[in-house]
């Protein structure tokens, strides 16, 4: 049961799902037409997906959906009692995997139950370092806005100062996401906005653009940099820097603050700009790993969100934050799935 507690600084809002993950799947690929390194919700003929999986002989099951993924990669850098989650799961075995993985690792359930639903889940193929993701939402996609409005959601919503909003959250959620971020940006606090995967900004691109005026940080990688730039008709849509200036641009509700985006790039680097100096984009370098230390990418990206969402609770400088999220990634694709290191290793230099 959860507890209102106002020392939960940052409450994050996704999809809670359950990962089921397969390594070598180049059949599986082939099988279900299905891209290396992709995310895609599910279409009926891929539910024959999870029941392979859940044959394979390398099944593993991870606690997943990104937006919880990057809270319990917050809550690895930040004191305990620091973030909260709030989605919907249903009433099911799944549902208590998640909890107890979450109270494992410092971060608070508040979900929404929905009785005789089930949890949702995540088909994992992992190709050599690629990853294809194929969610089921099942009862994800049930999240009622009402349940930000009960009286313990609402007094963590009034406790928490950074907001965290699953992009994956919008393509059912955005009047809850809406509430959240108007109800929040308008009382001075800080909400970031992840783009989460490709077809996000190709499909979605009118709910992301409901959320953007009242975001603070924009997250993305390159390939969803690049879906967004095809979607608003940019010349190049490659061009990482003026992808991430185009989003950095659009109108602000609160302009109190600049808004800053963030384009990972792989191993390649990171790409920062700010609307308060949309001329001087920042790259900001990564140290590359061997490839035998890299086990799999799976929640990287998310890993990376979440250090970078802890630095700012912290208030590291732009820069520190950036670098927080390249140690928490790195350490996220040395395990198997979106996981980190345990014992915990120190990730902030004090």
């Amino acid at each position: 049961m959860t507890t209102a507690n106002s020392s939960y600084q940052l409450l994050c809002i996704g999809n809670p799902l359950l990962d089921m993950q397969t390594s070598n799947g180049q059949a599986l690929l082939e099988k279900y037409k299905l891209k290396a390194n992709d995310a895609i919700l599910a279409n009926p003929e891929h539910m024959g997906l999870y029941t392979e999986i859940a044959n394979a002989p390398d099944l593993k099951y991870v606690a997943g959906g990104a937006a919880q993924n990057a809270a319990r990669g917050a809550a690895y850098v930040l004191p305990p009692n620091s973030v909260v989650y709030v989605g919907c799961v249903g009433d099911d075995d799944l549902a208590e995997k998640l909890r107890e993985a979450n109270a494992r690792e410092g971060v608070e359930s508040a979900y929404l139950v929905k009785q005789g639903e089930q949890t949702g889940a995540c088909g994992v193929v992992i190709t050599g370092h690629n990853r294809s993701l194929v969610t089921t939402l099942r009862a994800a996609e049930k999240f009622e806005k009402d349940h930000l409005l009960s009286e313990k959601v609402s007094a963590l919503i009034k406790g928490a100062n950074y907001f965290y909003i699953g992009g994956f959250f919008l393509t059912h959620g955005v009047e809850s996401a809406l509430h959240l971020a108007k109800t929040v940006s308008s009382a001075g606090k800080v909400v970031a906005l992840n783009l989460s995967a490709p077809f996000i900004p190709q499909f979605f691109k009118v709910q992301l653009e409901t959320i953007i005026p009242y975001a603070d940080y924009i997250i993305g990688n390159e390939s969803e940099a690049e879906s967004w730039g095809s979607a608003a008709g940019l010349a190049d849509p490659k061009d990482h820097v003026e992808v991430a200036r185009s989003i950095a641009l659009l109108q602000k509700a609160n302009p109190s603050r600049p808004r800053i985006v963030v384009i990972t790039r792989g191993s390649d680097s990171t790409v920062v700009v700010s609307s308060a100096e949309p001329e001087n984009p920042k790259i900001i370098a990564i140290n590359k790993l061997e490839d035998s230390e890299i086990v799999d990418t799976n929640g990287a990206g998310d890993a990376f969100a979440g250090g970078f969402m802890g630095g700012l609770v912290l208030g590291k400088s732009l820069e520190e934050c950036v670098e927080i999220g390249h140690k928490m990634g790195a350490m996220n694709i040395r395990q198997v799935g979106p996981q980190y290191a345990w014992p915990k290793v120190q990730i902030i230099d004090n």
